[in-house]
């Protein structure tokens, strides 16, 4: 019998993987809702190291959505780089979003209830109406084209991501990257 997520927490394990080569892992938990309240984490860790190129990524985003919007996301990001962050706060009629992350840096804010994150993408495909998500790191929105069933493509400011899924969930991501592309697939349970 295979062990289930922690009692009241839902997990999804992935492995990440650059040139076939596993450098790392994500984890999706979105907590049982509280009420109207549910809160969605995702934790990835990556280490690579090849010849000269050292590259160090943790990040942690947490989000809290009520009544099926988003109240609250947080980012914390430490890299080889130096460490950042990006928030994202409802005030009653609007939000106030910093992304301070590197080699971007955002600040807005939007007055429409956020109500599709990243985070979502890891419990379920998205519905087909779905035209965008809320990308917690940026701050901003990927655009979200539908491609042969199963496929997701998510756009921004010249990013592109796929998301792939089988039978509603989600199994493989490819982070397309002009140097090497990271590849972030469903562990066995």
């Amino acid at each position: 019998m295979v062990a289930g997520p922690p009692a009241g927490a839902e997990a999804r394990h992935y492995g990440i993987e650059v040139a076939g080569l596993r450098v790392g892992t994500m984890t999706a938990t979105r907590q049982a809702p509280v009420g109207a309240d549910v809160t969605y984490s995702l934790v990835s860790d990556v280490k690579v190291n090849f010849l000269l190129y050292h590259l160090k990524i943790y990040y942690q985003v947490t989000n809290r959505f009520h009544n099926g919007q988003l109240l609250l996301s947080t980012v914390e990001t430490h890299t080889n780089q130096g460490d950042f962050a990006s928030r994202t706060e409802w005030k009653g009629d609007h939000y106030d979003i910093v992304a301070d992350q590197y080699k971007h840096h955002y600040k807005a804010t939007e007055t429409q209830p956020i109500r599709y994150a990243v985070t979502n993408m890891f419990f379920g495909e998205p519905p087909l109406s779905q035209t965008r998500a809320f990308a917690e790191y940026f701050g901003d929105y990927f655009a979200l084209n539908r491609g042969k069933s199963g496929s997701w493509q998510a756009l921004r400011d010249g990013r592109e991501d796929e998301y792939q899924y089988v039978n509603g969930q989600l199994v493989t991501i490819i982070k397309k990257n002009p140097l090497k592309n990271f590849i972030i697939r469903l562990l066995p349970e």
